[in-house]
């Protein structure tokens, strides 16, 4: 499924398209992946729906996935805009395409964790969980895990 972006920017949902070295590059430096190898991030795209935003040469500059099983669930990760290309709207339209992928309509809970844009996501319905205590992680350390 393609969306256009009134900037000449196209984004898509091809598994194929997407540049594994871009979104590797980028991830392996955010703060909630530091260091994290290729093949986990490969691995990452290959079970998740993905969109990628490209130019208009089919260049990846932004991308954002939702791991999801169709019917109920998904948690949307590792949302990014290249640093050269923000400041025309790719946030919001990455996460405006894949939230209109038919595939995350009439779910029963959509969910994300954020440090830095919850603005952003605030424009999309997303709030603040009302009762953390119902909410329960494991957490691993990237560093450890990855050597960061």
């Amino acid at each position: 499924m393609k969306w256009s972006h009134p900037d000449g920017f196209e984004a898509d949902d091809d598994l194929a398209r997407v540049d594994v070295d871009v979104v590797h590059g980028f991830l392996s430096t955010a703060y909630w992946s530091p260091g994290i190898p290729r093949d986990v991030v490969a691995r990452s795209i290959e079970g998740s729906l993905n969109v990628g935003v490209y130019t208009s040469a089919g260049e990846l500059v932004a991308f954002a996935r939702a791991v999801t099983d169709r019917a109920s669930f998904a948690w949307i990760a590792d949302v990014f805009v290249l640093p050269e290309y923000r400041g025309h709207g790719l946030g919001k339209f990455v996460v405006t395409s894949l939230l209109d992928h038919p595939d995350l309509k009439g779910l029963r809970r959509i969910m994300l964790a954020t440090r830095d844009a919850h603005e952003l996501y605030r424009q999309h319905g997303f709030n603040e969980l009302p009762d953390l205590t119902t909410m329960m992680v494991i957490r691993q350390d990237p560093a450890s895990l990855y050597g960061a």
